[in-house]
């Protein structure tokens, strides 16, 4: 095979041979005349008469012929046929005329086999079973071809496709390794998958290839959407084993995917690179907000930027200036550097009566942002105390006649759900914050579950229950105003590294939720869709929690069953999943998952699918593992197992939930369960949350490396979602790009064997569209059947296999290959020698 054209070679030999007949001796052979061995043999043909056929003696018959095997460097390969005859039965091994001397042939129950091991390209060729008893003899023969480049593994990238010139009877491969045209001939090699340089700095993206066959071509691709073409600071070059885009300065519009599309004549690939062009982030997007001010101290918080910069947000640099001072305001002094969320706790450097301001800014590996927008000055409150008063609720009515924004300012988005938006809002009479649900309601269905919770709000009044301050219902929008939690979600909080946690704070969060789901269920209310998401902590000092998210929530109607159909897998009851009347103890199921999820960072019905959950939690099947629980007490798991009951009759209320001895015994637990619990698995479950919220996201990106393998369908993959016509086109030219006539790389050469013998005309072809074959022999075209047979491997490598050759076989053989581009021939001659 042509070196130059091909960094795959596959060694194919051929020869002549003469098959003796018993008896024959070298003395025979040369005789008086002098002639050789072979010239003797064509003198006498035939076996002498001591070998030739006796009575009731049954010749020997192939019943399963060898068979052609393809495999790479080093590996094995098996030759193995069925023999039938009258016994003796004696078989042997040749490769290339010259018998094989191994301890590895064998012939039992009428199978013979070869088995060669870890092949050099020296062991290609063609290599024939000699079978014979005093009745006869037959011969089989069948071509080893050896791979010599190593082929590697393929990556997720490589694409496999058809390959319409493979011959319809090879059946699978005897030798029990996969050919080069099985493994497919297209790949990358260890490509990277991300790339990060400054900005202006130069950016390059390479991907080294392989390729059984050339030429290739190739494109890139910028986020699906645009070509790029080499320009003004931007250049791509293609070789034959590799691609690289580089962009000389980049800056933050370069960011996104880059796809490198590969194409050969028998396949495409394609890899795709995500560019990260690094800059300082974006100022934090709003201006902090002050909260839970006290004569010394406060929280802050704010939104995080817009833009981070193509890289992760380190931390925040929270600064305060001081106001109100005989000389102006002061100078900005640094608070901390090392703020980690979006939310700072000042507990030191205020003094009563201060006034003071504060901004803040976001820093990642590139640097630190400008500053955000100033908080409004704050005054802080003198050093008396103040005895702390109930909450106090006042009984509100939906205002029909004023939008929000008549009374409210409208500020950043604090999140997003279902069933709407969340803003953050501000009164502009007394400066309150609070947090605005905008509800998403175009048709009255959504309208009404819209008043539905609102409704609800409105009776919900108890310390341990976000409350509802006001509600807006126009023909333009719905939307309730609720007071404003900057503490966060309480496991969020739990695995903050300075947040202790140990049973007896468990306890005491379980106790609030009991407490305030005590309320709700005496208001014949009933949450459905208790989940540590919904769970929010008052500040991020303190330990009071509040339950938010009443969506889901509905009310129950004596002598009315309520039955539902939706909820968190994890944590829905049962009941939820067949589809049964719901009741106050779908909660205290839910209560349940979130305790033992408290207690030990896992949780207790989590399957590989929603489909194993909802099946672990019908059958209320669950355990305590030995070491998540090594340091819980007892009553704790009996605490958690009377929650956990299939029957819903069967769960303890909230009352009993709370007269529980394990609530009973807090001040006694002190003693014994001050030990920290670990947290790595309540971090784990977090993260696992995380990821189940963008699983879908993840998975469709994912799918952007499937690509069709097919001759005929270079573009099979633009089957993705998100291709603009732009892309599709330039993918579908890389296989017009490599069009081109059928040509012989290697052409057909004349060969000689003897009659008997396995003759082997090859060649190699190229051409794109793959050519179509054919053979000739004296101008007609040439029959296939058990003797003659013709075969094309993937990597064009065409051959002509004459078994049992004879003297009508001699004569021209011509190899004609065309497409659609033009036609090319070959031919040689083949003489079979008596």
């Amino acid at each position: 095979m042509d070196e130059d054209q091909r960094k795959t070679k596959t060694c194919v030999s051929t020869f002549r041979w003469v098959l003796r007949p018993q008896g024959w001796t070298k003395e025979k052979a040369n005789g008086p005349s002098g002639t050789d061995g072979a010239a003797a043999a064509r003198s006498k043909p035939g076996p002498p008469p001591a070998t030739g056929p006796k009575p009731n003696l049954e010749p020997p018959r192939f019943r399963e012929r060898l068979r052609d095997c393809s495999i790479s460097e080093g590996s094995d390969a098996t030759f193995q046929g069925v023999v039938s005859g009258s016994r003796p039965l004696t078989v042997s091994w040749f490769h290339d005329g010259q018998r094989v001397h191994t301890r590895h042939a064998s012939f039992r129950n009428g199978v013979a086999s070869l088995f060669l091991t870890r092949c050099p390209p020296g062991s290609a060729g063609v290599y024939t079973c000699v079978a014979e008893n005093p009745a006869g003899q037959e011969s089989s023969g069948a071509v080893l071809r050896v791979t010599a480049a190593e082929v590697p593994e393929l990556t997720a990238n490589e694409l496999h496709g058809d390959d319409p010139g493979r011959h319809q009877d090879a059946g699978p491969e005897p030798c029990g390794e996969e050919t080069q045209t099985d493994r497919g001939s297209l790949h990358f090699v260890d490509p990277p998958n991300h790339v990060e340089v400054a900005v202006g700095e130069q950016a390059r993206l390479h991907c080294g290839f392989r390729s059984s066959s050339l030429p290739v071509a190739s494109c890139w691709i910028y986020n699906k959407d645009r070509v790029v073409e080499a320009g003004p600071g931007v250049s791509v070059r293609t070789g034959e084993t590799q691609s690289s885009l580089v962009i000389s300065r980049a800056c933050a519009r370069d960011t996104g995917s880059y796809t490198v599309v590969v194409r050969n004549q028998k396949c495409s690939a394609a890899h795709t690179i995500s560019l990260a062009v690094i800059d300082r982030p974006d100022p934090p997007a709003s201006q902090p907000v002050v909260s839970q001010m006290s004569a010394q101290a406060l929280v802050l918080s704010w939104m995080g930027p817009s833009y981070d910069g193509g890289t992760a947000v380190l931390g925040y640099v929270v600064e305060v200036r001081e106001e109100g001072g005989a000389g102006g305001p002061g100078n900005w002094t640094q608070l901390t550097n090392q703020c980690k969320n979006t939310c700072y706790h000042v507990r030191s450097g205020l003094e009563p009566l201060g006034q003071y301001r504060f901004r803040v800014r976001a820093y990642n590996a590139a640097g630190s942002s400008e500053p955000s927008r100033e908080s409004e000055c704050v005054t802080m409150a003198t050093e008396r105390v103040k005895k702390e008063e109930p909450e106090s609720y006042v009984t509100l009515s939906v205002d029909t006649e004023h939008k929000v924004r008549d009374h409210y300012n409208v500020h950043e988005q604090l999140g997003v759900g279902k069933f709407g938006k969340v803003f953050r809002l501000s009164h502009k009479e007394t400066g309150q914050v609070c947090a605005g649900k905008f509800y998403q309601a175009r048709v009255a269905k959504d309208k009404l579950a819209a008043r539905r919770e609102i409704e609800l709000m409105k009776c919900l009044h108890h310390p341990k229950l976000v409350q509802c301050l006001a509600a807006y219902h126009t023909r333009s929008e719905i939307v309730m105003v609720m007071e404003y939690i900057a503490g966060g979600e309480l496991f969020q909080r739990i695995v903050a590294e300075n947040f202790e946690h140990t049973e007896p704070t468990c306890v005491r969060y379980v106790q609030q939720i009991l407490d305030g789901m005590l309320y709700v269920h005496r208001q014949n209310i009933v949450h459905l869709d208790l989940k540590p998401e919904n769970i929010v902590c008052v500040d991020t000092t303190g330990m009071q929690i509040k339950i938010i998210d009443f969506g889901l929530a509905a009310k129950l109607d004596e002598g009315k069953p309520l039955l539902v159909m939706h909820g968190t897998p994890e944590f829905a009851a049962p009941e939820v999943i067949g589809y049964e009347p719901v009741g106050v103890e779908t909660d205290m199921w839910s209560i349940g998952v979130i305790c033992f999820i408290l207690l030990s960072g896992e949780s207790p019905f989590q399957g590989n699918s929603d489909a194993e959950t909802l099946a672990l939690v019908t059958a209320a099947c669950y355990e305590f593992d030995e070491e998540s629980f090594e340091d819980i007490s007892d009553l704790a798991k009996d605490f958690i197992s009377s929650l956990l009951q299939k029957d819903r009759k069967s769960r303890l209320s909230c009352a009993k939930a709370l007269a529980h001895p394990w609530m009973a015994s807090f001040p006694a637990l002190k003693g014994r369960a001050t030990k920290s619990l670990k947290k790595d698995k309540m971090r784990r479950f977090l993260a696992r949350r995380k990821w189940k919220k963008t699983g879908k996201a993840v998975l469709a990106l994912k799918r952007m490396a499937n690509l069709s393998n097919r001759p005929d369908s270079p573009g099979g993959f633009l089957e993705e979602p998100g291709w603009s016509p732009a892309a599709e086109e330039a993918i579908r030219a890389l296989d017009r790009q490599l069009r081109s006539e059928p040509r012989f790389q290697r052409a057909l050469t004349d060969a000689a064997v003897a009659r008997g013998a396995t003759a082997q005309l090859s060649c190699l072809v190229s051409g794109h569209p793959q050519p179509a074959v054919k053979w000739l022999h004296r101008d007609e075209p040439v029959s296939e059947s058990l003797r003659v047979s013709a075969k094309r491997d993937g990597d064009g490598l065409c051959s002509l296999v004459v078994l049992d050759a004879q003297p009508s076989d001699s004569g021209v053989y011509v190899c004609s290959a065309s497409n659609a581009l033009g036609e090319a021939t070959c031919s040689a001659r083949l003489r079979v020698e008596l």
